[in-house]
């Protein structure tokens, strides 16, 4: 998958600022999209990111879905951070609504907001198509990789466990 890229420097990016608490009511998923990352940066949407670069414990916060819902509604294929939160993480992979995907510290520096990314998780790579930097990414675990070829976890045959 190819995109721009929306980074924020910071560890901790919580579900609160993800999806604001006054749209937790709200059911209509492209209506969520709307509101991805409006209580950290309200103009996240004009920037068209497929991908958000992001530190530590990315997703942290409460259990709600509304944060991968969100996102993937407004475009974000995959969330690559230094970690996640592992409640977000389960969620984005249960749902099937985007790639939670891990980089190392080397990634997380060099990669600046607004830069085209080419990710291949079968390979555990990404590629910095604006600076001609590579970069490993961590591989799923097996689990975590039958999940995903399923589309989430409700679409995996029990006998795939």
């Amino acid at each position: 998958m190819r995109g721009k890229t929306a980074k924020y420097s910071r560890d901790n990016i919580d579900t609160d600022v993800i999806v604001p608490g006054q749209y937790l009511k709200v059911h209509d998923y492209d209506e969520l999209g709307r509101h991805a990352m409006e209580g950290l940066d309200p103009g996240f949407r004009q920037k068209n990111a497929a991908f958000i670069v992001a530190g530590a414990n990315f997703g942290c916060g409460s259990s709600r879905e509304h944060a991968p819902i969100a996102l993937s509604r407004c475009g974000v294929k995959a969330v690559l951070a230094t970690s996640f939160a592992r409640i977000f993480y389960r969620n984005c992979v249960d749902g099937a609504f985007l790639l939670p995907v891990e980089i190392g510290r080397d990634a997380y520096e060099g990669i600046s907001d607004g830069d085209e990314l080419e990710l291949d998780t079968a390979s555990c790579s990404l590629s910095d198509i604006t600076t001609g930097r590579a970069y490993s990414t961590r591989p799923f675990a097996p689990i975590i990789e039958r999940i995903i070829s399923a589309g989430g976890l409700f679409k995996l045959d029990e006998d795939a466990l």
